[in-house]
């Protein structure tokens, strides 16, 4: 007789096998939330949740095929994945479609595509290779050798302009280079020598960017233009109090103030509605999450999975605080999203890939040889 309920069983734990449930557990709560902020933000506009959850669907199979491939698989796309991005921000630059005064995208003629959501991959990939191949004869001129492949991508998306891709890229980038031991006198040397370059930066920048920075200072200065988006998000925030308003209660989400409320700003509507217990409770979570994968980055066996779980983990730690960030008013307004809560189908995609690739190093562990 055929053991069907044996054969079920070791079907499921087949499909299972590779999935830390730490780490899921965490990412849905998030999600959960994020959710439900984004019907909120959305109200009567129940299409943008039913497609957000068909979002989640694409990004969580994609978790799950890549967190089966052993990272020794995940290895051999660095360099393919590294040089189709850099190509594809490349044709970006030449032939790329602009839209709203920026040129980040490609056209496919039967789709767009944008390439610089290929690098916030590619690149921790790229540079945790490199240095897992060196790792042995690791000099100084090997971190010059890294900042270079970093900074080819990172000038070519700032060039877009978009300066919030760049960072996030920059960032993935820069936590591997720390990661590989990077010498602290070298860190302040270059933060020493970027505040020394400062004028030259400011010279150089678009003058929209120089308008968020001083519109960051005062944005009272222009309350019904650049400054609005601060403003109403501050307005918020700072409405919600302690406990907050209550789910759908938020007054300025309903009344249509705060902008761009289901994507960039829904930690405005979040913080609206469930107020300082709520944040508490979001930021724990995320706590959670950056802390499950601190713990697979210390366990990985081999230099390259520990680079890469190590920046993967601190690059969720970035959009966080980023987005945080600039909505409370104390960093400039970028187009950073809030990872697992704002509404968007290719940041999804994104970070998924870096959760399925932290659940890879951490279910394939036991098979490295040490």
């Amino acid at each position: 007789m055929i053991d069907v309920v044996g054969t079920l069983r070791r079907g499921w734990q087949q499909l299972i096998a590779h999935i830390d449930f730490p780490l899921l557990f965490i990412t849905l709560a998030i999600m959960a939330v994020g959710l439900g902020t984004v019907y909120s933000a959305t109200f009567d506009g129940n299409q943008r949740v039913l497609s957000q959850l068909g979002n989640m669907g694409v990004a969580m199979t994609i978790m799950w095929f890549v967190s089966r491939l052993p990272p020794q698989k995940l290895m051999s796309f660095a360099i393919p994945l590294y040089v189709l991005g850099v190509i594809l921000l490349i044709a970006v630059f030449l032939f790329g479609i602009k839209v709203n005064g920026a040129k980040r995208w490609l056209s496919l003629g039967f789709t767009r595509i944008q390439p610089s959501e290929i690098m916030k991959i590619a690149m921790p990939l790229m540079l945790a290779w490199y240095f897992q191949k060196y790792e042995a004869t690791l000099k100084f001129k090997h971190y010059i050798v890294a900042a270079l492949l970093l900074l080819v991508p990172f000038a070519l998306i700032a060039k877009q302009p978009d300066l919030g891709t760049a960072l996030l890229v920059g960032a993935a980038g820069f936590y591997v280079i720390f990661f590989a031991g990077l010498p602290w006198k070298v860190i302040v040397g270059l933060i020493a020598a970027g505040a020394s370059a400062a004028p030259l930066i400011w010279s150089m920048m678009h003058d929209y960017q120089r308008k968020r920075i001083l519109t960051l200072l005062d944005p009272t200065t222009d309350p019904l233009g650049a400054g609005y988006h601060i403003i109403q998000a501050t307005i918020a925030i700072g409405s919600g109090g302690a406990i907050g308003k209550g789910y759908l209660n938020g007054t300025q989400t309903h009344l249509e103030f705060i902008p761009e409320k289901h994507t960039d700003f829904i930690f405005a509507v979040y913080s609206e509605e469930w107020g300082l217990i709520g944040n508490a409770t979001l930021v724990f979570l995320y706590t959670l999450l950056i802390g499950r994968g601190l713990m697979i980055a210390s366990g990985a066996p081999t230099t390259f999975s520990r680079l890469l779980a190590g920046a993967i983990t601190l690059g969720f730690f970035t959009y966080a605080f980023i987005n945080m960030g600039m909505v409370s008013g104390i960093l400039p307004v970028v187009g950073v999203p809030l990872p697992f809560m704002s509404y968007g189908g290719t940041a999804l995609v994104t970070l998924f890939l870096g959760v399925g690739m932290l659940m890879s190093i951490h279910t394939h562990r036991m098979l490295v040889k040490k």
